[in-house]
């Protein structure tokens, strides 16, 4: 509900995009993937601040109250990219492995 409710929200902000637009930045947060190039808790520590929600919300709330479009638009997207993995079954990463996630394990690791 919540992916949808971000979605819903996207569409109605005042900056519009192409579509094709809208499947890279939708993206663009998984980017915060490149620490675990480095190891796994650098990896964990940009994965989780790109990914929740409370950092998400508070930049909604400051784009709405200082009326910032941009800002505004960032926190939505960082809010539907969230609630996306969390429906894919993504939770935020523990320092161990990127498999480990506050959701359970994922991957083949879940299997096993």
């Amino acid at each position: 509900m919540q992916l949808i409710l971000a979605i819903f929200a996207l569409y109605y902000q005042p900056i519009h995009f192409a579509w094709w637009q809208w499947i890279f930045l939708f993206l663009v947060p998984d980017l915060s993937m490149v620490g675990y190039l480095v190891n796994t808790r650098l990896g964990a520590i940009m994965y989780n601040i790109a990914h929740h929600k409370f950092l998400a919300g508070a930049i909604i709330l400051t784009g709405f109250i200082y009326s910032m479009p941009v800002t505004l638009f960032v926190g939505l997207l960082l809010w539907a990219h969230s609630s996306f993995d969390r429906m894919m079954g993504y939770g935020l990463k523990y320092n161990d492995s990127f498999n480990h996630t506050h959701l359970g394990m994922i991957g083949k690791k879940a299997t096993e």
